[in-house]
């Protein structure tokens, strides 16, 4: 007979049960975005119904995990936006929030799982453990645990104690098939043969993944347990422990499971911590906006409405439910998300974009000197840049003009806009210059009158002028970079662009 255990909990939103969810990441290397994304649907989901989010950290693994990600965790966390009411630097009622600080908890749970028979000592070596998995797989039968020491007498115990032999605790998986509902995916069943007994204690008394989540999330009584799909073969494992634990009054009740779809990468793989665009500090490094990365992330398995992609974070917790998240993988698109960004780019107003591209004006990212920069040019030049960049880090090679001594030498540029009767151009260019008001229409209606005499049109004749004056054949809007620049570097530039034509 079928053993279903969640839908107890099936109905519990509707019932007006406030959701407590986890993010519960392990402090191993930098975060990436499929880690971001499980926290963002997390946090929505806490949000938008009134719940609570715990931010609990998974750090068992002490040959991995670090302080210096520990930090970098919860930096990332807040440059993100996501708040949470229980956790590091928070506090609660469930203390303390890292696995490293919970292990007397694990061992009084490990030893109850024991007296009770819902666990028992496994004594079997790797080598005997390889040997029968090869003779179960030439048999064609599934190769897991096959339950060697599930019944042990108490002279076989000794036997192998006397030898020297350390053990394990493996927790006792029910004889019958297991069913739960899934928000996700539905109804699924696992039948035992698929789910052999497994372990929950190394032999050096180190309690395993398989037993510190599920205790964590039955003694801090979360409800729903949102998480990537790659974990959804251990979620029968899980269930099976929390009827152990609620048996044992360890346990008030089973949580609801949510399994998110993988997020792909190229080649149609998962993607992982090691592909380049994984990495979270990639896109603070480049620019990105909490709120462009976020919008983008959300769309892996979720979207707002079918014809709209651009919206902002609240919309996003006002409108979430998880029962509309896709199941089927979702891939990751670099140049949407970098268009999805740039749209939060232009909704910022100017004094917050000019403030956030602080950070790409001054070393290691600005090739000027510090005393170049003038503030008062640049949010001139602001709005107009806010129109061109994806990302903040665009910023500097924007306005470097402006502050550099001489603007960028760009060859391929150079050779694009300089053709055979440019240096006549510039040469008139610069005569009507000299002569116009300094402002963005007269300096227009000067490279005009210029082309016009030269038989081109204003695209054309703008082009040299563009390349003198910034180095680029593409750019900000020319005529108003030219009024910020002024008039003194911008005739020193054409005048160095004619000298560099007749060499």
């Amino acid at each position: 007979m079928a053993n279903t255990i969640s839908p107890q909990l099936s109905t519990s939103l509707e019932q007006g049960v406030r959701p407590r969810v986890r993010f519960c990441p392990s402090p191993t290397g930098n975060p990436h975005v499929g880690l971001v994304r499980t926290a963002l649907f997390n946090w929505a989901f806490a949000r938008h119904h009134g719940g609570t989010l715990v931010f609990r950290i998974e750090d068992t693994d002490a040959a991995r995990d670090s302080e210096e990600s520990y930090d970098q965790l919860l930096d990332s966390m807040r440059w993100l936006g996501f708040d949470w009411d229980e956790g590091p630097e928070v506090g609660g009622p469930h203390a303390p929030y890292r696995q490293s600080q919970r292990m007397d908890i694990y061992k009084d749970v490990a030893e109850k799982l024991l007296a009770g028979g819902y666990a028992y000592h496994c004594y079997c070596t790797t080598e005997e453990l390889d040997t029968r998995r090869e003779a179960a797989r030439a048999a064609g039968k599934p190769s897991g645990y096959d339950g060697h020491c599930r019944d042990l007498t108490a002279e076989q115990t000794a036997a192998y104690e006397a030898e020297g032999r350390t053990s394990i605790v493996r927790f006792r998986m029910p004889d019958e098939a297991l069913t739960f509902t899934d928000l996700v995916r539905g109804e699924l069943t696992f039948q035992p043969e698929n789910v052999p007994d497994y372990g929950i204690v190394r032999a050096n008394g180190a309690p395993l993944y398989t037993l510190v989540n599920p205790v964590d999330d039955a003694l801090m009584e979360i409800t729903h347990v949102l998480r990537g799909e790659d974990l959804l073969s251990s979620t029968p494992r899980q269930i099976a422990l929390y009827k152990a634990l609620i048996e044992l009054g360890i346990a008030k009740e089973t949580p609801v499971f949510g399994h998110l779809p993988y997020v792909m990468g190229e080649g149609n793989k998962k993607l992982s911590k090691r592909d380049p665009q994984a990495s979270l500090n990639l896109y603070r490094e480049r620019g990105f906006l909490p709120q462009g990365l976020l919008n983008y992330l959300s769309l892996l398995g979720w979207s707002i409405a079918e014809d709209r992609d651009i919206f902002s974070i609240e919309e996003m917790v006002a409108a979430f439910d998880i029962k509309d998240v896709n199941a089927n993988p979702a891939r990751f698109d670099l140049k949407k998300c970098e268009h999805i960004n740039a749209e939060h780019v232009r909704m910022l107003d100017v004094k917050t974009f000019t403030e956030s591209c602080g950070p790409w004006l001054k070393a290691p990212f600005a090739p000027w000197a510090p005393e170049s920069f003038d503030a008062e040019q640049f949010a001139a030049i602001a709005p107009y840049a806010q129109t061109r960049v994806t990302v903040l880090s665009d910023i500097t090679a924007n306005v470097d003009f402006l502050f550099l001594d001489e603007p960028v030498e760009d060859e391929a540029s150079w050779a694009k806009a300089m053709k055979e009767g440019s240096d006549a151009l510039l040469v008139t260019a610069r005569a009507k210059l000299v002569d116009a008001e300094w402002n963005a229409e007269a300096l227009k209606n000067a490279v005009l009158a210029a082309g016009e005499e030269h038989g081109l049109k204003l695209g054309k004749a703008q082009a040299p002028v563009r390349v003198a004056v910034t180095g680029r054949t593409i750019g900000l809007p020319l005529f108003e970079s030219l009024e910020i620049l002024g008039r003194e570097k911008t005739l020193a530039r054409i005048d160095a662009a004619l000298a560099k034509l007749a060499a």
